[in-house]
């Protein structure tokens, strides 16, 4: 169906030529998927989207190679006969669907303009296939959803209409940049149990991209796996993910979260613990109860994992713990103070105690502050070191946290995504806190970049001494980390056991059906060479 060769793309910059793509070759049979493979910055996206003339140029420039489709070479075809082929023929999923819609128009209007656009049909026709199509794709009440706007939709629920809106031509090649990295497990297994239905039932080609191997280990035929700009081993499934012959594959392999930790007993000592939490939020007249009754204990020296699909309250909970939203209810006793009767300078006092690690470095740090700045001002704040001897304490904390001490005096917007979780985790541990809420703090990383956060969580956690709520909606992940989890369904406490037991033997229906959304489920029983 589509047959690329030696395709080469660059970009270029005042210091001249970056070639993003050198020399890449594969194609996607019809019927099957293919998955391209690699870590942010290996050409994944650069290639898939140069065939659909989607990369700007200039800076971006075909210059060589061809992508044979239907007996055309895509890459020497003008932008109007692209456009031709462009949602008809190939169609293409983004991976962020709220930046993708448009906010503006309703998803009916979206998905009917590619299909009046391409086949010229009536209004009333156009509607009428959408609202059977939505059905297709899961969404629930199409003939009374369809006139509903992007942001009345969750995020599950908006990759589907991009999956509608790309299907709607019924096209021969569907191409899926990342379609599930911003999902939950349960709604990513969905999305793509859904995309190898569509695939099967339609007889259609897909081109699918992925940082994560575990996500396409259910689904693909044929694997591509890219390292900077080049295709550096090419296989079935089964040969890639029980014979991997390239270093690079291997150590993408290595860093799908498998086995469990070895647990330590807990101290029976509570550090902290939560009583009846209720932290509600009015919307529209009416209590959004995003906490509702929490009770729990968090062992002194214990990482005690929070899991649950994204609204089941876990971030509110770590917010609520630090004062950082304003609690309903309840009561949350940290070493014998109630955290819930603190005044506000009182609270300032503890908070070098008690730190927060974000899911997103690029927000939470202050662009306009350096590296050095940025993890001084806590050490300053609450009076540990002075001016005359913080530079020694910053560089120690670049030490620890894996930084070249070089970069000292960059800003935030210098450095990549694992970098800058590297600087957030340094300021976090700069006050050399007890407790550490990390909130999602690898869900937007490489699983290479995540797997060496997670290690670097590990090793700080013992060398600190550290008690950490560690929030996280990927089981797998927090499976590498936690002595103990605990499920949260709408705001409520659904189980909580050790990580062994609750793996071994889930309790609950709701904690089996995330389990069993958990991508790459048979890698996790060691189905990997060598793992």
């Amino acid at each position: 169906m589509l047959k690329v060769q030696h395709l080469s793309v660059s970009f270029v910059t005042r210091l001249g030529a970056n070639k993003a793509v050198d020399n890449v070759t594969f194609s996607v049979e019809s019927g099957k998927i293919t998955a391209i493979i690699g870590e942010s910055g290996s050409g994944k996206s650069v290639a898939c989207c140069s065939l659909l003339g989607l990369i700007p140029s200039p800076p971006g420039l075909i210059e060589g190679g061809r992508a044979l489709f239907d007996g055309k070479d895509l890459t020497k075809l003008n932008e109007a006969q692209l456009r031709k082929i462009r949602g008809r023929d190939i169609a293409m999923v983004f991976q962020d669907p709220m930046t993708c819609l448009n906010p503006y128009m309703t998803i009916g209007d979206q998905l009917t303009e590619s299909l009046r656009y391409h086949q010229k049909i009536r209004r009333t026709e156009a509607r009428r296939r959408a609202i059977e199509l939505l059905q297709e794709v899961g969404i629930r009440e199409p003939a009374s959803t369809i006139d509903s706007y992007p942001h009345q939709f969750s995020g599950g629920m908006r990759q589907r209409v991009m999956i509608a809106m790309a299907l709607i031509n019924e096209p021969k090649l569907l191409i899926a940049d990342e379609p599930t990295t911003a999902l939950d497990v349960t709604i990513q297994a969905q999305i793509l149990q859904l995309l190898a239905d569509l695939q099967k039932r339609r007889d259609i080609g897909i081109l699918f991209i992925s940082h994560d191997l575990a996500v396409i280990a259910d689904i693909a035929d044929q694997i591509v796996v890219m390292q900077e700009g080049k295709v550096v081993e090419t296989g079935t499934r089964s040969e890639i993910f029980h014979n991997a012959q390239h270093p690079y594959t291997q150590r993408l392999l290595a860093a799908i979260p498998t086995g469990g930790k070895e647990i330590a007993s807990p101290e029976s000592e509570s550090l902290i613990q939560i009583r009846d939490l209720c932290t509600w939020f009015q919307h529209s007249n009416a209590p959004v109860k995003a906490v509702d009754g929490v009770n729990f204990d968090i062992y002194r020296g214990e990482v005690l994992g929070l899991v649950g699909e994204s609204g089941s309250g876990k971030s509110t909970i770590g917010r609520s713990i630090l004062r950082l939203v304003n609690v309903t209810s309840g009561q949350i006793i940290f070493d014998g103070l109630d955290v819930t009767a603190l005044r506000p300078h009182e609270l300032k006092k503890l908070r070098r105690r008690m730190q927060f690690i974000f899911q997103d470095p690029f927000a939470s740090l202050n662009p306009r502050m350096t590296v050095y700045e940025t993890l001084s001002e806590p050490l300053l704040l609450h009076r540990i070191e002075n001016r005359s001897t913080v530079a020694a304490s910053v560089l120690r904390l670049m030490d620890n946290v894996g930084l070249a001490r070089g970069f000292a005096r960059k800003y935030p917007h210098e450095f990549s995504g694992g970098q800058r979780q590297r600087i957030a985790i340094g300021r976090a541990v700069a006050t050399r806190p007890e407790f550490i809420v990390a909130d999602e703090p690898v869900s937007a990383l490489d699983v290479t970049i995540q797997a060496q956060i997670l290690e670097l969580m590990r090793e700080l956690g013992r060398e600190y001494g550290l008690t950490m709520l560690f929030i996280s909606h990927d089981l797998a992940v927090v499976r590498q980390l936690a002595d103990r989890i605990i499920v949260l369904q709408a705001g409520k406490v659904v189980e909580q056991a050790s990580t062994r037991d609750l793996f071994a033997q889930p309790q609950k229906a709701y904690t089996r059906q995330l389990l069993q959304s958990i991508p790459g489920r048979g890698l996790l029983k060691g189905d990997v060479a060598g793992g």
